[in-house]
């Protein structure tokens, strides 16, 4: 038996209803508190999800998340409950389904807003600087070259787009009319906080984390809390330190493999997305694997 067929492309739940699919996250209903959260090895690019799942990686995004939410812990609470699988009622066969890769959590109502900040000018940042000198309306100086590290990292918030649509990033002015003064600075400080502390221990271990995106909640109180993924491969730019240089898009451990493979077809990057060469989806698992282990210290 080879990877692909250890792959859960979707997950198959009878026991709750489905609330909803994401590109990547199934989520079900577990009662009015909770949620159950399955993340399949589904794998999307320029917004379109791929027919081909990646061996593990649901596994490996599940994993990553919970270190990084025990780790900022004490900066905010999170939607992670102590609730097991076996507490929902679910079947055994649908547990066994989902072991490493599902989670119970508490039902908030996610921010419209979310919040990436950039340590490094990369990706859309790079193009917008290289039109503009400035990312979402922050100037920034003159001469730099793609990929290099920013004087300070910069929260660069986006709305949230439909199914389908493109997130459009916003200016701190916007969030602050979309959240509120009090708010809107809160996730600006909290993100920031979380993402430099995040690059430092990343860094030590080889690690450059480019850029990440967070998500917050806030439940019927309006206490906030960190939710969806954190700080993991699908959410960030990961970059091998030792092969890290400027001028060029560095190498990552993410779905940039995925990404560049497409960048050779001839294809409007419109659904259906093309099947992936078997070579494609082992070496971008192993990406995703050597991710996790290089951050829990496994390698």
């Amino acid at each position: 038996m080879t990877e692909l067929y250890k792959a859960l492309y979707q997950s198959e739940i009878d026991t709750l209803p489905l609330a909803n699919r994401g590109k990547v996250r199934d989520i079900y209903e577990v009662d009015a508190d909770h949620l159950l959260i399955v993340t399949s090895d589904r794998i999307s690019a320029f917004d379109v999800v791929l027919p081909d799942p990646i061996p593990g990686k649901g596994s490996v995004l599940t994993t990553v998340s919970n270190f990084w939410f025990a780790r900022t812990g004490n900066l905010i609470g999170n939607h992670l409950t102590d609730r097991s699988l076996d507490s929902v009622g679910l079947r055994r066969n649908e547990v066994e389904q989902l072991e490493g890769r599902a989670i119970v959590v508490k039902r908030l109502t996610p921010l419209p807003v979310e919040a990436i900040v950039r340590g490094y000018i990369i990706g859309s940042g790079w193009k917008d600087y290289q039109r503009s000198g400035t990312v979402c309306g922050i100037k920034l100086p003159a001469g730099l070259q793609q990929a290099q590290q920013l004087p300070e990292p910069i929260f660069t918030p986006s709305t949230k787009a439909e199914a389908g649509e493109h997130d459009e990033n916003i200016s701190f002015v916007q969030t602050i009319e979309l959240l509120g003064t009090e708010l809107a600075e809160r996730v600006r400080n909290l993100s920031l906080t979380i993402y430099k502390r995040a690059a430092e221990y990343a860094r030590q271990r080889g690690i450059i984390i480019a850029d990440t995106k967070l998500e917050f909640g806030t439940d019927k109180q309006g206490e906030l809390f960190l939710i969806d993924e954190v700080l993991t491969p699908d959410s960030s730019r990961f970059w091998p330190a030792d092969s890290y240089r400027t001028g060029i898009s560095p190498p990552s451990f993410d779905k940039q493999y995925v990404r560049d493979y497409l960048e050779t077809l001839d294809w409007d990057k419109q659904a259906p997305g093309p099947a992936l060469p078997e070579e494609v989806i082992h070496q971008t698992a192993a990406k995703y694997r050597e991710a996790q282990d290089r951050l829990s210290g496994k390698q």
